[in-house]
Order: structure tokens, then sequence, then C-alpha cells
């Protein structure tokens, strides 16, 4: 979740001089960032440093990241007529330093471990486009949702193609599975997930399950919706720490693999909880194919980079030990 970021002094060196922007679009930066986490953590796959809104600039919706504050919109969705002057766009150009930057990765990594691709879904693309940046409440979001259903569901069939095609693109160049980022979708119930979301997530899935890559899709604060977003596809289900993966798993059902759930503000704490917190997981889990030990979400940046690299190792004793 999120490997590369500001808890590793390498990775803090090389913002000093570069944006996060201009990372993302330097393939040989990106694909240095990449690989710091692979270096320093036993991971058991790289994730590809990128954004998921990287796709929104050859949209039309302009976006930059303010430090401290994160990604801020320069032309935010306020109309329907603004939705009208979207524009769909070729991944494989306009996105093409992603794919330069995938193919670069999977050089260095020379099988070591697989590589991670990702993108970020409709509902959560669009509350950035829409609200300008994060938001606690989504009002503006719901309230176009809400009361232009028929401009919202424009607006997502264009994402999910867009998505769809950016992520076919990432597999074309080499990674080994998919992840469809759903951050914020939490904030929807069942209903309105199945109404206004579900058709256009399954949709990407069903583009992308075709191209027999691992498929996983994530949101956070989810629980109350694990069922419907197993309806709309996913080889994997991320659970973040809200919910014990046991009860997450029975959620989802066990014909599908999860992903999760460590609380990434344990790793703050003393290691004594840290792998405590791990333990519970992995008994939750107890010891069921189909399970991806992962954080709720992504690692904060104040997180000691020891205390990653302890719990990966004790991780991957206790799973080998129950294992033998």
């Amino acid at each position: 979740m999120r490997q590369a970021g500001r808890y590793m002094s390498e990775y803090r060196a090389l913002r000093e001089r570069y944006s996060l922007l201009e990372l993302c679009r330097t393939p040989d930066l990106a694909t240095e960032v990449t690989l710091q986490p692979v270096r320093r953590i036993e991971v058991d796959a790289a994730i590809l440093f990128s954004d998921l809104l990287l796709p929104l600039e050859p949209m039309g919706i302009r976006f930059d990241f303010i430090r401290g504050e994160g990604p801020a919109i320069d032309n935010p969705i306020e109309s329907e007529d603004d939705i009208n002057r979207l524009r769909r766009f070729e991944p494989r150009e306009a996105l093409a330093p992603v794919l330069e930057a995938v193919r670069q990765v999977k050089r260095e990594l020379a099988g070591r471990v697989p590589l991670i691709g990702f993108a970020g879904a409709p509902f959560t693309l669009a509350s950035y486009a829409i609200e300008g940046g994060h938001s606690n409440n989504f009002a503006r979001t719901k309230a176009l949702m809400y009361g232009h259903s028929d401009a919202w569901h424009r607006l997502c069939d264009l994402m999910a193609d867009i998505v769809s095609d950016y992520l076919n693109a990432q597999i074309e160049s080499g990674v080994d599975a998919v992840q469809v980022f759903d951050s914020w979708v939490g904030a929807l119930n069942a209903h309105d997930y199945r109404e206004f979301i579900l058709p256009h997530t399954r949709r990407i899935f069903d583009v992308v399950g075709g191209r027999n890559v691992p498929t996983i899709h994530f949101g956070v604060g989810t629980g109350a919706i694990l069922a419907e977003m197993r309806e709309a596809g996913g080889d994997v289900l991320g659970a973040d720490w809200r919910i014990p993966l046991d009860e997450a798993w029975d959620r989802i059902g066990h014909d599908r693999a999860v992903q999760g759930n460590l609380d990434p503000t344990l790793l703050l704490g003393p290691l004594t909880r840290v792998l405590a917190g791990a333990d519970d997981v992995l008994s939750r889990a107890a010891g069921r194919a189909g399970h991806i030990f992962n954080l709720g979400h992504g690692i904060l940046p104040s997180t000691q980079v020891e205390h990653v690299q302890a719990l990966a190792r004790h991780v991957h004793h206790a799973t080998r030990r129950r294992q033998d």
C-alpha cells in the first residue's frame, strides 16, 4: 500500500530536488522511487510509483500538489457543461512516461518480485475532480450524483473507459497485477453504491479481467459495502482496519482473496504492538489460501522505516512457520 514515500530518507532526498509530478512523469525517477522500498524492505511485490490523478489532466482537468495539503484541482467540475467539455485520450500517448517507467522497472526487477500497476476508480477520480481536492463530506460530489444523475453517469462512463484502457496499457507494458483504488468510496452506503458506482466499476473489471492478470479492488471505510464491491469485481478485495479480517472475508466470500488489514497508525507505536497487531490479522486469516497481508491504507510519512522492515520480516517468519 503506497510503498514509497516520505518515511524513507532516500525518497525525501529526491523530493527536495523534484516535485511529486516530476517524479511521476520522469521514467528514470519513477523507476528509482518504485525500487527504493524493494531494496530496503522484504516486500513480495513492487508497487509502481505514480499517482491516481494523472489521467485527469489529459481529460482537461488541471491539477497540482500543494506541499502539506495534497492535490488541488485548478478547474474543478461545477456543471454539466464542464463534463461535456472533458476529453477522451489515448493513454499510450498521453501517459507514455508511466508506461515507460513500467518497462524500466520490469527490467530492473529482473523477476525478483512482480510489479503491481494501478489506477483510480470512477468515484474517487470524480470526487477529486468535483471537490477540487480531498473532501471530508463529498457534498459537491453527492449533490451532482443525486441532483444530476444523468450527468453523473456520463462522467463515470467516461472515467471507466479511460481507466480500463489505462490499465490495459499498463498490462501491455508488463505489470503482473493491477489494483483499482476507490479510496473514498466508503463515503457511500450500499444503496447508493449499487445505483451510482457498481455498474461503472464492474465495467472496468469486466474489461481488465480478461487480460489474465490478477485484479485487486481496494477502498477505505468500505465494511458496509464489501458485498457490493465483490459484485463489482476483483480477484482480490481489500479490507481496511475498521473491520476484523475474518468478518470482512465472510462478507466478501471465501471464493475471493482478501488484502489487509493492519492499521497503518500502529506502525507509529512500539514495535511489540505492531507485531501483536500483525499476529491478530494472521490469526484471523487462519492460514487460509488467498490472504495478502497488507496495511489497511498507505504508510504514514512519520513511520520509522525500521518498523516497516521488522513487520515484513515478522510476517514472513510467522507465515513460513505455519506452512512448515
